[in-house]
């Protein structure tokens, strides 16, 4: 008699993993995904600029042109969108870059803070990508902005 009692307690635990089993599967399938985008989309329409002269003289091969990303977020149910903009995308070496050009009326500040604010969104959307090429016209310049760890991190503990 022992061993049906036993056999009936291994069934009903057996039934209920298997549920609980079949309702992680179903909530993880239908679980939205995380937006990482594997590749960056490529424009082909290049506008011809400063920006495109300085980066090829640099040794970059231009091969995308301006493209608008467009977002969604969720905020409690609601949908807000927004949207990404990147000027060009370059290769140099097997490397792709995304990259934004300065703006005069939004120039941009050189500190972490502002980085964070205004490139972090690119390098975090593409991760496959090496880095954001930041050209600024004015100074004939173009500046690689690549997201690393931070290995100082007991100055940021109190």
């Amino acid at each position: 008699m022992d061993t049906r009692y036993d056999t009936v307690i291994i069934v009903v635990i057996g039934v209920i993993l298997a549920i609980w089993a079949l309702y992680s599967l179903r909530a993880w399938l239908e679980e939205p995904e995380p937006l990482v985008l594997k590749t960056i989309p490529i424009n082909e329409e290049l506008d011809e600029g400063p920006a495109v002269d300085l980066l090829e003289k640099a040794g970059y091969e231009v091969v995308g042109g301006k493209m608008k990303i467009p977002l969604a977020f969720k905020v409690n149910g609601n949908t807000v969108y927004s949207r990404l903009f990147i000027d060009y995308v370059a290769v140099r070496n097997g490397s792709t870059y995304m990259v934004t050009t300065s703006r005069r009326k939004k120039p941009i500040q050189w500190s972490g803070p502002e980085l964070r604010d205004r490139l972090l969104p690119y390098l975090l959307l593409y991760p496959g990508c090496a880095g954001v090429l930041y050209v600024d016209t004015d100074e004939q310049s173009i500046r690689l902005i690549t997201l690393m760890e931070d290995l100082e991190e007991e100055e940021y503990e109190d």
